[in-house]
């Protein structure tokens, strides 16, 4: 079985949406969701969560998340990317004397998951004998480059139908819900996609992402649906 290391990062500052991390939707606080949803797997994981904020880390703990370290500073910018985060837990796990096959990134922005969902995830992972995987969800948005000339992604001459599509041109977007990367790849390209690459589909529902007032009010009622 693949061990894996899911991290769950989770900076104090946000200025879109202030303190949304301990924002309460659909009964408890947001990054709980996703460390009830990595608790409640059947696969082998160590649950961390890399946080510069001690309420935040006082609140995971409660909820059974390890936090087994302060994130430092210079890794909770504005500007911080992922993969030094990434980067810089496996590392202080590794330390600890842990070893793992792959890192399983759950932001916490993607509070809807459905149950087995990161099951499904760790099986095709290592099914597929994939470097790293990306959660995706089929779109049929028709997209356009502005400029001088203004380009279209299709034929807006032969505007087609969405079940005239074959399946060799249905596109995908990442939902930015769930990423898996072996721990070499990770530490090789310093990025959690790389090598053989695993497209996870998922669920229109698990697609929603919280960067918005407006977006917590859409899931506060979708997150509530899916429960019914």
């Amino acid at each position: 079985m693949t061990q894996v290391l899911a991290i769950i990062p989770a900076r104090g500052g946000s200025k879109g949406v202030p303190g949304k991390n301990l924002r309460i939707i659909d009964g408890k606080p947001l990054i709980v969701h996703s460390i009830d949803q990595a608790l409640a797997a059947r696969a082998q994981m160590d649950i961390i969560v890399s946080t510069d904020d001690p309420e935040i880390a006082s609140v995971a703990r409660a909820a059974g998340a390890n936090v087994p370290f302060m994130r430092p500073a210079e890794l909770a910018k504005d500007t911080t990317p992922t993969e030094p985060v990434l980067l810089h837990a496996l590392e202080h796990m590794e330390n600890a004397g842990n070893g793992y096959d792959a890192v399983m990134l759950l932001q916490p922005t993607s509070p809807l998951r459905l149950s087995g969902t990161i099951d499904r995830a760790i099986d095709e992972f290592t099914n597929a004998g994939a470097d790293s995987l990306v959660g995706v969800a089929e779109t049929h948005a028709f997209h356009w480059w502005d400029g001088d000339a203004p380009t279209a992604s299709y034929d807006y001459a032969n505007r087609p139908r969405r079940q005239d599509i074959p399946p060799e041109e249905t596109t995908y977007r990442e939902t930015g819900s769930i990423y898996l990367t072996r721990s070499d790849i990770l530490k090789r390209h310093r990025n959690r996609l790389a090598g053989r690459i695993h497209l996870f589909k998922m669920e229109p529902c698990e697609t929603w992402e919280i960067d918005s007032e407006l977006d917590f009010a859409i899931l506060e009622v979708l997150m509530r649906k899916v429960r019914t």
